[in-house]
């Protein structure tokens, strides 16, 4: 992992690296964000491995043993970095979190000569609006389909001896939303957001 200066302070919450002890908690605190969110089902047993370098930070309470109750991944790709995952724990959002992850991590990035951080997001207002506060802008987007329960498998295949897919996540092109709309339930605009990162310039 990346090293890592400390960025923000907040009596509420320690903004530090993620330990491989922290796992558990981390699973949790990423369950229960994604839980209220169009990405409730996008659930995970156990920590990813990230592929390095990377940037892993935590948000938890005071304390030698805190609870997770925010995360933040990055991945770094030259120059480039993309957010894997950015998340608060439910009973803790609108204390400033996340954006004190997203701080810490620029500074990282910063110091790196990295240029571009990256995010991929669906509808979810308040997931649009934080990008947008923290100085993001769209820059492309596609569809998120879910072959589900009423919808028609019609054109799907699957090989012999199977049946028709019973669920099936595909992707779709934006000019192409009325009808995939139409025909499934479960649609979404999928968002990518990019920001800048520039020395000595960070998230307000």
């Amino acid at each position: 992992m990346i090293g890592f200066r400390m960025a923000d302070s907040h009596p509420r919450f320690v903004v530090r690296p993620y330990d491989d002890a922290d796992e558990q908690s981390w699973v949790r605190c990423r369950a229960l964000s994604f839980l209220y969110t169009q990405y409730y089902d996008d659930v995970k047993p156990r920590r990813p491995t990230l592929a390095e370098p990377a940037i892993a930070l935590v948000a938890t309470r005071p304390g030698p043993q805190g609870e997770v109750i925010g995360i933040l991944d990055v991945v770094i790709d030259g120059s480039t970095a993309t957010i894997d995952t950015v998340a608060t724990h439910p009973d803790h959002q609108g204390a400033g979190i996340a954006t004190s992850l997203l701080r810490a991590a620029i500074r990282s990035l910063a110091d790196r000569g990295i240029v571009t951080l990256d995010a991929w997001t669906r509808e979810d207002v308040p997931a649009n609006n934080w990008y947008r506060r923290n100085g993001f802008t769209e820059n492309f987007s596609y569809l998120h389909a879910y072959l589900g329960d009423g919808d028609d498998p019609a054109g799907f295949s699957t090989p012999e001896g199977l049946s028709l897919p019973v669920t099936a996540f595909v992707h779709g092109a934006i000019e192409h939303e009325t009808q995939l709309r139409a025909r499934y339930q479960r649609t979404y605009t999928c968002r990518q957001y990019i920001r800048p990162i520039h020395i000595n310039q960070h998230p307000t």
